[in-house]
């Protein structure tokens, strides 16, 4: 079969922060893409602000490398894939497989295979990937190589890899330093016998297989990724499988119920770089993005018109949590400032227009007109699309994520996860008390000897809904936790997470400081003074089990006789400032969160205190 030996497409893998981005950063550096005068941000793939943040990939992006040869020879177009390292992401990770024909394993010298790199590369050895190791950030100071590469062989095995996919070439980088090489340095240093990258871009292009074609078949395109641009329109991100693609070409657009449509491509861009530029034509392996086709869908397929034959749709990891989105419902709808959007139907519009390029979520309807259940994989996934709508301006009602259960032989299934947790020895006693409580089931523990205990915990999703709060504040902000969605497993029982009841507004106002000075015993407010609140607002949190209405709009008493004691100053206790994720770990069932652009408040679902004193007793009495 013929091959294009011009042109290697590769995906990078790994666990969150093992180094991704940094890498991709410097082979784009080393293979020239830049001019000398361009100012270069750190992390350039990420683009997106809430990546820069949070410091994590969110999006699957590709970008292409013209790699010079030392030996000479014409230049070779290196198209790489920046995949997601976290597991709720893991919709992007299967799409960026779908294109490229190997996967660099990127691995921590210290950290050694966590979670996620489990997730990613049972990935790509179900797609049947070959793999190149990269045995990354071998200059920390704990950096235990050997060891880490026989975890990453224990792992290949586990997770039944072929005789050919074990057998891969192993590179040792700091990527930070943009130096690689084949020679295993000494733990904690930089590879001594290497400047460059240069082994690692000679190690992709010896191991990674160049795309084959048949001569005589007919188009066919597969549509991985979607974009947008203001000028031209929906952009699908396309992977040519065979046959050419041209500018101006008419092509049959295979749908995904079945149905094909004549359609036009009226602008062809192939990347370099971190932009796109217009080309002519796109040959068999080439990722290529096309625009003119407005209501294209990931998974479909432009093929040839005469001989139109379909590729398989991307198929992705069933949702296991879900949250349900709405309007806002409370009474400061709509005062917090200009523009905000708040009707049913400007957020149907927008979770539709996010069905579009994430493949990994579900949008259902509830009995309710103006509230969605959003199904997606994990409870980081569901607030980074409530917070990128936040800063679209939406007002949201935003419920306590939930878990989605399944009926296997009669019997509720709910999803499990495999926690992976490292922390110092001595908080051992409370992480293992912590898991019990969630019907956590302990797997495995290894010390390392060096102060620090890994432990694996089989546990319920459920159990790990607002788990990272408390568990940094039992490991003093020490410990590391990863999990990855593990299967389903039969209904746990019922699980008490949260111990203490809320503090409940009784009634609408602004918040005084007397009023907080009388309440500050009674646990912790998350309000601070002239905070205008309303009835069934959460103001705090009890220090007891059950809820306590207060009333924190209370003022002092004014007389005109001097009191000998009010000369004294009273001290306030500041607030606990809670974020979007902090808030939806601290909700309860019959609790909820309002989302607007300029606040995120937490409060009761039936805002009115007698009618919810009479639902208490009603469930008492049943």
């Amino acid at each position: 079969m013929p091959t294009r030996n011009d042109i290697r497409n590769v995906a990078i893998v790994a666990h969150v922060d093992h180094g991704k981005t940094t890498l991709v950063d410097a082979m784009l550096k080393q293979a020239g893409a830049f001019a000398a005068h361009q100012h270069l941000d750190d992390r350039m793939m990420d683009s997106n602000d809430l990546e820069r943040e949070k410091g994590i990939t969110i999006l699957a992006k590709n970008t292409a490398v013209k790699y010079h040869p030392k030996e000479g020879g014409a230049p070779i177009t290196i198209n790489i894939i920046d995949t997601p390292g976290h597991a709720d992401f893991g919709g992007e990770v299967e799409r960026g497989l779908s294109m490229v024909d190997a996967v660099v394993l990127l691995v921590d010298a210290s950290e050694g295979p966590l979670p996620q790199t489990r997730f990613v590369l049972r990935k790509a050895l179900t797609a049947k990937l070959p793999v190149i190791l990269c045995i990354n950030k071998t200059d920390r100071p704990d950096s235990r190589i050997d060891e880490v590469i026989n975890e990453t062989y224990d792992l290949f095995l586990d997770l039944d890899a072929t005789e050919e996919q074990i057998e891969f070439p192993i590179v040792y980088a700091c990527a930070r330093d943009g130096v690689a090489s084949m020679t295993k340095p000494e733990d904690g240093t930089v590879p001594a016998d290497s400047d460059s990258l240069e082994p690692f871009f000679s190690t992709i292009l010896e191991h990674v297989p160049a795309p084959t074609f048949d001569e005589n078949a007919p188009l066919q395109a597969h549509v991985t990724n979607l974009d947008a641009d203001n000028f031209l329109g929906r952009i699908a991100l396309c992977r040519v499988e065979q046959g050419e693609l041209r500018k101006g070409q008419q092509v049959a657009w295979m749908k995904r119920d079945g149905s094909v449509q004549q359609v036009k491509i009226t602008e062809l861009l192939m990347t370099e770089a971190l932009t796109r530029k217009p080309a002519e034509v796109a040959g068999p392996g080439d990722i290529c993005a096309v625009a003119g086709i407005p209501d294209i869908m990931i998974g479909e397929t432009l093929a040839d018109l005469e001989n139109p034959v379909a590729l398989p749709l991307i198929t992705v990891d069933e949702p296991a949590i879900s949250m349900v989105i709405g309007t806002n419902t409370s009474p400061l709808v709509g005062k917090g400032g200009k523009g905000h959007k708040v009707t049913a139907r400007m957020v149907k519009d927008r979770l539709d227009r996010e069905l579009i390029g994430n493949v990994s979520l579900r949008v259902l309807p509830t009995e309710r007109p103006d509230a969605w259940e959003v199904q997606g994989r994990g409870e980081l996934a569901l607030a980074i699309l409530v917070e990128t709508m936040r800063r679209e301006l939406f007002e949201l009602t935003v419920g306590k994520p939930q878990v989605v259960t399944k009926v296997i032989n009669g019997k509720v299934h709910e999803p499990v996860e495999r926690m992976t947790i490292d922390s110092p020895e001595e908080y051992l006693g409370a992480i293992t008390q912590l898991m019990a409580t969630r019907k956590g089931r302990m797997e495995t523990m290894t010390n390392h000897g060096s102060g620090w205990v890994r432990m694996e915990f089989i546990v319920p999703s459920r159990g790990l809904i607002g788990f990272r709060t408390q568990f940094l504040t039992d490991t003093r902000g020490t410990g590391i936790a990863h999990s990855i969605f593990e299967g389903h497993e039969p209904w746990f029982g019922e699980l008490r997470m949260r111990n203490n009841g809320s503090l409940v507004a009784d009634r609408a106002g602004v918040v005084t400081p007397f009023a907080m000075m009388g309440i500050q015993e009674r646990g912790t407010l998350f309000v601070e003074p002239t905070t205008e609140v309303y009835e069934g607002m959460i103001v705090g949190e009890n220090s007891r089990q059950d809820d306590m209405d207060i009333n924190i709009t209370k003022e002092k008493k004014l007389t005109n006789m001097r009191a000998a004691s009010s000369d004294t100053t009273e001290n306030l206790v500041p607030p606990r400032k809670l974020s979007l994720e902090q808030s939806l770990e601290f909700c309860r069932e019959d609790e909820c969160i309002e989302v607007t652009p300029e606040t995120v408040r937490i409060r009761k679902v039936v805002l009115d205190q007698k009618e919810r004193g009479r639902t208490a007793s009603r469930a008492k009495k049943n």
